[in-house]
């Protein structure tokens, strides 16, 4: 079985900031927080991905290449709008950090992910980083989908 265990921060600043993100468009068939089903395009490339419920930082997730053609078929059957961001990779002292700037109704929000191999894992917080939201389900892709970081009060 495929384990996710992954941190997530807002994030502060500009000095994250990289040249080579990359457009990510992804929409779900499925938001029941016990799983989601994703399609995500990210450049050629497509994925289909089954995430269960979190415990803590830690859920199942199972992921599946799928052909460009079907991911854009599956765009359509999505259950609520579609997520678009911009994804940079940053690597800071050995560990690799995936941050997502949310574009339309989810701009301006800035997120920073870490993936661990456990929950206990040390790291090092990068200066940029702010408060820690891996516990908040608003910031969930799927829960944004539903209510946008725009709509939030």
């Amino acid at each position: 079985m495929g384990i996710e265990i992954e941190r997530k921060f807002l994030v502060q600043g500009q000095a994250w900031r990289s040249e080579d993100g990359q457009y990510i468009c992804q929409a779900y068939l499925n938001r029941d927080p016990a799983r989601t089903v994703r399609v995500r395009i990210q450049g050629e490339q497509a994925w289909l991905t089954i995430k269960g419920r979190s415990s803590g930082a830690t859920r199942a997730e199972f992921e599946y290449p799928v052909p460009l053609a079907d991911a854009k078929a599956l765009l359509e059957l999505a259950d609520g709008p579609r997520i678009e961001k911009i994804r940079h990779r940053i690597l800071v002292r050995g560990m690799l950090w995936e941050v997502d700037e949310f574009l339309g109704d989810n701009a301006p929000l800035v997120v920073a992910e870490i993936e661990l191999p456990s929950e206990d894992h040390p790291f090092e917080k990068p200066d940029w980083l702010g408060e820690e939201v891996t516990h908040d389900p608003r910031y969930f892709n799927s829960a944004l989908a539903s209510l946008p970081y725009s709509r939030w009060s």
